[in-house]
């Protein structure tokens, strides 16, 4: 896939969580690309990171998240390092996002139409939208560097709870010595706060007169434009006005009608009007598969089934024509039924409009016919990245051969098998593999050594020691070899 335009490439992520009982380490270094087109899945037990770096795509972090390192690239932009102001031109508009439960998603006491049109409508207003891209580089910029500052304030808090947590964990410093340390890291964590103040204010201060003058020259801009609208509006009806006032009957109708035409594409060219909004989001209805979608248009979300409701926020998410659609669990809240529907529906609008998408399951069996590549996550790292038949056909990590081992199959005789165990407090990370408690193909060396990633294939890689030269040779399970077996024979490939 070398020659492939890739459209989101995350490198490296580290992602913490600061709680009363410690830092929960999130993200230990995940690592992907999403090619143009494709459909990548990342796949793992709850718990894993899946949801959490999907958040941090959308900048949707919560209060006590921190980014210890890594990058999101994405149009030639680290999204990790991104200000608020900037996400507002990304979030919605160029990377979509569709969450698990679709009740949770929408307003109870809205229309669905009112809930689908009413993005359309806020970003439609052309006057608006003018002022802002006058005023969006230079705003952008100076959001920008603010955000620079406050992460690296934010490194130097999280370095501080860490310390602090150390200090009141260590139990051979004494109550009164542990109270004096932390008061001497806080102090020093004043001044060093201080420092990058000083040091970032001059920027800062010259970013925002920049933006002061771009406000004002982005009012007047807007203001002038405007203003043409309407005296080009007004020139031309004004002839039709006198000959109105002259005629009478039918030909007074048909004057009439050009007045309203034109009064009709005057609105259109200062906003777009709830009536072309109403018809954009009938036709994006109609596109997902919800009949008498003008009639319905006017209904509640407790009138709709769970995978009507899962198609409304698919609609919602398609008005604004992203590039890069992330679906978070969209299927976990639906039947199994439903879920074929809207799997079905997600892999046909995906060719159509041509997106990318990055689709989030616990479920190996969910994304076996739609996956173009897959990434297996556990506890905060990609274990087996590669092909979505790769995957399927040629597992090499234990966690992914557990994932296989435990999907229901009417062809396989074997009984299916559980995952032993819990995955592990990411307070304290295993030294070693983190799977190792949980796999029977365990090592000595998986509980000293984290493995890297072995390459398999050109797309193909595993971080497990059982790929090693020197480990002994370790089996797949029966019930998996059987199914990709089975697999291979239904798909006419009797060669492994």
């Amino acid at each position: 896939m070398k020659n492939e335009e890739i459209v989101i490439s995350a490198k490296d992520l580290k992602l913490s969580f600061y709680t009363d009982k410690g830092r929960v380490k999130a993200l230990r270094g995940v690592s992907f690309d999403l090619y143009k087109g494709e459909v990548l899945c990342i796949v793992g037990e709850s718990g894993s990171g899946k949801s959490v770096t999907a958040k941090m795509i959308m900048g949707i972090l919560p209060g006590n998240a921190r980014i210890d390192g890594g990058s999101i690239y994405y149009q030639n932009e680290d999204l990790t390092k991104v200000s608020e102001e900037e996400f507002h031109n990304i979030r919605g508009k160029k990377v979509g996002l569709i969450f698990q439960d679709p009740l949770s998603s929408l307003n109870p006491i809205m229309r669905i139409g009112k809930q689908i049109t009413e993005a359309l409508i806020i970003n439609g207003d052309k006057v608006k939208r003018l002022y802002k891209d006058v005023l969006s580089p230079a705003l952008i910029k100076y959001k920008n560097e603010i955000q620079l500052r406050n992460l690296e304030i934010e490194r130097l808090r999280g370095d501080f709870l860490d310390k602090r947590f150390e200090i009141r964990n260590n139990n051979d410093i004494k109550f009164g010595e542990a109270t004096k340390q932390i008061q001497a890291l806080r102090k020093q964590l004043r001044l060093d706060i201080k420092a990058i103040h000083d040091k970032t204010r001059p920027t800062i201060q010259a970013l925002k007169k920049v933006v002061d003058a771009k406000r004002i020259e982005a009012r007047k801009k807007a203001k002038e434009f405007k203003a043409s609208l309407v005296s080009a509006y007004q020139e031309k009806i004004a002839p039709l006005k006198e000959k109105l006032a002259a005629v009478s009957g039918e030909e007074k109708q048909a004057i009439q009608a050009q007045l309203n035409a034109a009064k009709t594409k005057f609105e259109n060219s200062l906003r777009l009007t709830p009536a072309e909004a109403k018809r954009r989001a009938i036709k994006v209805m109609e596109e997902v598969g919800i009949p008498h979608a003008s009639r319905r248009f006017r209904q509640y979300p407790f009138e709709f089934s769970g995978g009507m409701r899962q198609r409304i926020v698919i609609a919602i998410a398609l008005t604004q024509d992203p590039d890069v659609l992330i679906l978070d669990e969209p299927t976990t809240a639906l039947d199994v039924t439903i879920q074929a529907q809207i799997l079905d529906l997600v892999k046909k609008l995906q060719k159509e409009r041509k997106l990318s998408a990055i689709f989030i399951t616990h479920d190996l069996g969910v994304v076996a016919n739609m996956a173009d590549r897959i990434a297996v996550m556990y506890a905060g790292k990609i274990v087996e990245y590669g092909k979505a038949e790769e995957i399927f056909y040629n597992p090499k990590h234990p966690y992914t051969w557990a994932l296989l081992s435990s999907i229901p199959d009417i062809d396989s005789k074997e009984r299916l098998e559980s995952i032993p165990g819990t995955p592990p407090n990411m307070i304290y990370p295993p030294k070693g593999d983190a799977f190792a408690e949980r796999s029977k193909y365990a090592m000595a060396i998986d509980f000293k050594e984290e493995p890297p990633y072995f390459q398999l294939s050109e797309t193909h890689f595993a971080a497990t020691w059982l790929l090693d030269p020197r480990s002994p040779k370790a089996d797949m399970p029966r019930i998996v070899s059987e199914r990709i077996k089975n697999s291979l024979k239904k798909a006419g490939k009797t060669n492994g």
